[in-house]
């Protein structure tokens, strides 16, 4: 595959539409649709996900930072029945300080805020900064991906 903006469809049903490096991988700003019907919009880096959104096929959804194709950084998970978090992950888990908000909009009692390792909260404490920046990276790769859908 040359460098620049393609479309490929995979054997197994998968689609990609975006763009290409030298080498031959994704690489830069594409769209991924998968054949169970996850999709990836977002950004790429050496045909790993790299930031953007990742809309499982069950209605989940997580928005927000991504290291070698794990959910590394800041973000946003939500379940398809609304719970969600907010903060920070590690290797593709849930791991370090956020907040965890049932459907309803609570947050339980004690508050499940704090450091979290995978779903339990470990220390509770404020975790004010951490569910800004979440919320922060979600927003800025909607509008990155917006701007560039246009």
């Amino acid at each position: 595959m040359s460098q620049g903006r393609h479309q490929v469809t995979y054997d197994e049903g998968d689609q990609y539409d975006g763009e290409w490096n030298t080498d031959g991988q994704r690489h830069g700003w594409g769209s991924l649709a998968f054949a169970d019907g996850t999709k990836y919009v977002g950004k790429f880096d050496v045909g790993l996900f790299a930031g953007g959104v990742l809309s499982f096929s069950d209605g989940s959804r997580y928005e927000g930072e991504f290291v070698a194709g794990k959910y590394h950084g800041h973000g946003i998970y939500t379940r398809a029945d609304g719970m969600k978090y907010e903060g920070q992950f590690s290797e593709g888990k849930v791991s370090g300080f956020g907040l965890m908000t049932f459907a309803d909009g609570t947050n339980g009692r004690p508050r499940n805020e704090g450091q979290f390792q995978g779903s339990s909260v470990v220390n509770r404490c404020p975790a004010k900064d951490s569910v800004r920046r979440a919320q922060q990276a979600a927003h800025l790769l909607r509008t990155q991906i917006s701007a560039q859908s246009q």
